[in-house]
This record gives structure tokens, C-alpha cells and sequence, in this order.
């Protein structure tokens, strides 16, 4: 087992990993699409919607409603690839610090 100096080396350099992924996420921006493409938004790594793209196609007011649809789709979409992008930063940071049972971290 490890001395407490070691575990509290190895928290530091967590953190300072923390900071590092959280400024990483700050920049990172995920797109998703639906509808083959006609809808994509694009989310930060904070989940923030940024940016709707609708194919000019769509745009008829009989379909607004498929739109809207859409819209939420991409969305859904997008959210998903990036959950499984910071499920994975987020493994490789914690690798080899063992984590208490219900640890959760701060993002």
C-alpha cells in the first residue's frame, strides 16, 4: 500500500490532469446529425447546443414538425458521441488512482 505522501502526489497530479481535461472540454465541439445528414447541430463539451444546420430542403412550413424532430434527434445524437467521449478521457485520467466506491468527478 502506498504512503499517504504518494496518494497525495498522485491527487495533485489529478487534479492538475482535471484542469487540463476541463480546459480540453471547454474547447471540444461535437457534431451530430439526422435525417441523413438534412439536420446536424453541433455541442460543446459542456453539452451547450451551438449551432443548428438545416438543409434547405426541409424548410416548408407543412414540415415543421418533422424538423423538430429532427432537430431533437441530432441533438441526442451528438449528446451521446460526446458522453462517450469524456466516459473515455475520463478513464484514461483516473487509470491507474484507485477511486473510492461512488467517487464522481467534477464534470
Amino acid at each position: 500500500m502506498k504512503n499517504i505522501g504518494d496518494l497525495m502526489k498522485q491527487v495533485q497530479s489529478l487534479q492538475g490532469r482535471m484542469q487540463d481535461m476541463q480546459a480540453r472540454l471547454d474547447a471540444l465541439e461535437v457534431e451530430g446529425s439526422s435525417g441523413g445528414g438534412l439536420v446536424s447541430v453541433v455541442l460543446t463539451g459542456k453539452s451547450v447546443l451551438k449551432r443548428v444546420t438545416i438543409d434547405p430542403s426541409l424548410v416548408r412550413p407543412e414540415e415543421v414538425g418533422i424538423i423538430e424532430d429532427l432537430i431533437v434527434a441530432a441533438f441526442a445524437d451528438a449528446k451521446s458521441r460526446l458522453d462517450r467521449q469524456v466516459q473515455e478521457e475520463t478513464a484514461q485520467l483516473t487509470g491507474g488512482l484507485p477511486l473510492p466506491p461512488g467517487f464522481k468527478l467534477p464534470f
